[in-house]
């Protein structure tokens, strides 16, 4: 009997400590830098250079935002760049926003997938922490697809799968069909940011 006890303890304990458990990042610092990886999302398409979400980041976090946001890139295209990114900038944070331009020209998920989980375990080997970004897939009704989560959950990252079709799915938010306005762009900002500190460790 003791021992049943004991063992029914031990596992209410563990359910227990992983209940409300979420993924952890380093704190963010003025003396941090952080790479906004993706493409026209995250380069600011629609919006003037300084209403890109990079740019109104780095204002809230005070400090080093790259803005590393190619238009029309795919996740394979990302992945070769990736590397080279990492080595240059030595960041401590990279906010991985890819797979729309994937979903446009009607790639696989399988591919896309796979394509995202090389770049997640490049920026992990690098020693940089991952926020991860999700994007829905384009049409009347806007969908995110299950492989960020899947991913997020895989490699323990702290993901965000509601702004974007959130703001996507409000026309006052929008350029145009698939890119947000200056607007959509701050929401962007000021989530992340939400994120980045319900994320952090308290050093």
């Amino acid at each position: 009997m003791k021992n049943l006890t004991l063992s029914v303890l031990i596992i209410l304990t563990a359910l227990l400590s992983g209940c409300g458990s979420n993924p952890r990042i380093d704190r963010v610092t003025a003396n941090s830098t952080v790479i906004a990886f993706g493409d026209s999302l995250t380069s600011g398409y629609g919006a003037k250079e300084q209403e890109s979400y990079p740019s109104v980041l780095a204002a809230l976090l005070g400090c080093r935002v790259i803005n590393a946001g190619v238009p029309g890139e795919v996740t394979s295209e990302g992945l070769q760049r990736l590397p080279d990114l990492l080595k240059e900038n030595n960041p401590d944070l990279i906010i991985l926003c890819f797979g729309g331009n994937d979903m446009l020209q009607k790639q696989s998920r399988e591919r896309t997938k796979s394509n995202l989980r090389e770049m997640i375990q490049l920026i992990k080997e690098s020693g940089s922490d991952i926020l991860m970004i999700a994007v829905p897939q384009p049409g009347l009704l806007l969908t995110v697809p299950d492989l960020y989560k899947e991913l997020a959950d895989e490699y323990k990252l702290p993901l965000d799968s509601k702004t974007i079709k959130n703001i996507l799915s409000q026309r006052s938010l929008k350029s145009d069909r698939i890119h947000p306005n200056a607007q959509g762009y701050k929401i962007m900002a000021e989530n992340f940011l939400k994120l980045i500190r319900e994320s952090s460790t308290k050093n």
